[in-house]
């Protein structure tokens, strides 16, 4: 069974063009279904049927949560699960499109309802305070800033700051080529204080963070390696706390103000969509909730009979 997942996990990475994190997480659902169906003595896709998958449904409807004190009532989110159920429709549909399976016994697999949470934005304030210049201009702090200038001003995923490469910076023209979701490419602006706090990190801080062996990466830790996902989201927290904001701030807050910020001045909704590399309106149409909820707010704050 595990073979029949490996090579679903091929076609998704290089003929569906999915990123490496879909497909980790495609693992991780897919194979946790098998360990399921062994448990359950099946050792053969020809002989699960859709029974099976509700039955391991069910079971991952009622399984405690990992790490989870013993007694947590709290049980798989439907999130979760959402993603469970896409994960098995789109391996069946793979499957039987290549006539590996008879049967897409996945196929009337309803999916829940998917709540859509608003994306959480820093405020003008927070944003000044975040991107304060640094009091001690070591090759740390430079690079830092440049990352959160960036961040917010390119609107990037925490994917794109981590893997970004020299050679994707046109600094004199004013922009940078992004690779996105799917090895889409994009192109993005980005401004004047960003450009600065760049050039100032690529002239004064990386060339002391630089190795024998580092990569082209722009963005370099102390040992000269390109940023893992742990490390560049836990120099982000730093600095949020060095800066004095008190809530908690994850990197994507970054790239939802940059596009929550651009719609409340005025930005076309399409031109957002392509700046963040969205693949469909209906994914950017989300921050025109921000938009509206932020002026009902602002609305009943200053209005005389609001």
């Amino acid at each position: 069974m595990e073979n029949l997942v490996e090579d679903f996990l091929v076609y998704l990475r290089h003929e569906r063009g999915q990123s490496e994190q879909t497909e980790k997480t495609y693992a991780g659902l897919l194979l946790r279904f098998v360990e399921w169906a062994k448990t359950e003595g099946l050792s053969r896709w020809q002989d699960i049927t859709l029974k099976h998958l509700t039955d391991f449904l069910q079971h991952e409807r009622m399984r405690k949560l990992e790490n989870a004190p013993e007694d947590s009532p709290r049980k798989l989110s439907s999130e979760s699960l959402y993603l469970q159920i896409a994960a098995l429709r789109a391996f069946y549909r793979f499957a039987e499109q290549e006539k590996y399976l008879p049967a897409n016994v996945a196929e009337n697999l309803s999916l829940p309802r998917r709540w859509k949470r608003l994306p959480k934005a820093l405020t003008a304030t927070e944003i000044d305070q975040l991107l304060q210049m640094p009091t001690e201009s070591t090759p740390v702090n430079l690079c830092d800033h440049a990352i959160l200038e960036l961040a917010y001003a390119a609107g990037l995923r925490l994917s794109e700051l981590r893997t970004l490469r020299l050679e994707q910076l046109h600094l004199e023209a004013g922009f940078i080529n992004v690779i996105g979701k799917g090895n889409k490419e994009r192109v993005v602006p980005v401004g004047r204080k960003a450009i600065e706090a760049i050039n100032r990190y690529l002239n004064n801080g990386r060339p002391k963070l630089v190795k024998p062996k580092s990569p082209a990466a722009v963005f370099l830790t102390q040992r000269g390696t390109a940023f893992s996902r742990i490390t560049i989201w836990l120099h982000i927290k730093q600095r949020t706390r060095a800066a004095g904001i008190e809530r908690n701030i994850t990197p994507h807050m970054l790239r939802h103000s940059f596009a929550t910020h651009l719609l409340e001045h005025g930005a076309d909704l399409r031109v957002i969509q392509e700046l963040l590399g969205h693949s469909s309106i209906s994914t950017t149409e989300v921050y025109t909730h921000v938009a509206n909820k932020r002026l009902q707010e602002v609305h009943k704050k200053y209005h005389p009979r609001s």
